[in-house]
């Protein structure tokens, strides 16, 4: 072999080498500069989009009478949502309303016996002084020889009828005091009982309690429900928030406070905002409902990832509860605590 083809195939040997440790050290920094960046600004696919999710219940039970709203209907707070037949509320608030009324009138005809009966009280007692008055005078006067015995007989007897007229009139006082007093729990109960009645009344019309989308809707006029047994939900339009669950070798960086930029699989082109609200104590492992099982014995550590919540700033994006969402939370942004 010639000595100039030698040396020629030694270059090609050599510049393939250095290509392969060029390429190799390209690599080699590429992966620095990349774990680099992912240390400042950490991220993950496994975050979904979350929102405050009411449940509708009527507060009575009853027939549903009409249905004011649609599937997927945005609705304000206080909006009309369903009405429950009020036949039986109307009538039960009308008889609470008719014992009331007998209960008032009762109490009211007890307030006047009292005032009758305390004037015989009065009177009794003025008859009953008269009449000791004249006992005394009557005692006088046959100690003195001044009046016979008869007398004295017919001004002691008037003395004790007196006497027992005025225990009557205060047993007919204490006994119209005693009803008055049962009168007063009557109408306090009846009261109360036409309260009930108004607020059945009142309840039988349900309305939105926030601002949001009606949800899981099947409701019908004519369904029968039972009260506090949920038909339906508002997804609520403020408060969005991220459950984003972060590798645990992401967590010594993060912070609550740092900004997070997001995107959303359903918004292409689209860049949410938020920031960090919370970092979770435990696992997403911890609370699952099928923990990881290790029958073999053969331990392989696995790479945790915990919970972290984030909050979105207000957008006029459309959004939809548990969206795939990629959080890329800025570590070297401000925070307002530390963990």
């Amino acid at each position: 072999m010639p000595l100039f083809a030698f040396y020629r195939i030694e270059d090609l040997k050599f510049s393939k080498l250095f290509a392969a440790l060029g390429l190799l050290l390209a690599i080699g920094v590429g992966l620095y500069l990349y774990w680099q960046y992912e240390s400042k600004y950490p991220s993950t696919q496994d975050a979904y989009l979350r929102a405050n999710i009411v449940s509708i219940a009527a507060q009575v039970t009853g027939q549903v009478a009409t249905v004011e709203v649609e599937e997927n209907q945005k609705v304000k707070t206080g909006d009309l949502l369903f009405t429950i037949d009020s036949t039986l509320m109307k009538a039960e608030q009308d008889q609470a309303a008719a014992q009331l009324d007998s209960a008032l009138k009762e109490a009211e005809s007890f307030v006047a016996q009292i005032s009758a009966a305390s004037s015989a009280v009065s009177s009794a007692q003025t008859v009953l002084d008269t009449a000791n008055k004249q006992l005394g005078r009557t005692q006088t006067l046959v100690d003195t020889g001044d009046a016979t015995k008869v007398a004295l007989d017919q001004a002691q007897s008037s003395q004790a009828q007196a006497a027992a007229a005025l225990s009557s009139a205060q047993a007919q006082l204490q006994a119209a005091q005693s009803g008055l007093v049962a009168k007063q729990d009557a109408v306090r109960s009846a009261r109360a009982q036409v309260e009930i009645a108004a607020a059945n009344m009142n309840w039988t019309r349900v309305v939105s309690p926030a601002d949001g989308w009606i949800s899981n809707l099947t409701l019908r006029p004519g369904s029968a429900v039972a009260a506090y047994s949920p038909q339906f939900a508002v997804i609520e339009s403020q408060g969005w928030w991220v459950d984003a669950n972060f590798k645990e070798t992401d967590l010594p960086n993060i912070k609550p406070g740092q900004p997070v930029r997001l995107t959303v699989d359903l918004l292409p082109g689209k860049t949410l905002t938020g920031k960090v609200a919370s970092l979770g104590m435990g696992s997403t492992a911890t609370f699952s409902l099928l923990p990881a099982q290790n029958a073999s014995g053969n331990f392989v550590k696995v790479t945790q990832r915990f919970p972290v919540k984030i909050l979105l700033d207000p957008t006029d994006f459309p959004l939809r509860v548990g969206a795939s969402v990629n959080p890329q939370v800025d570590t070297t942004g401000s925070s307002t605590s530390s963990e």
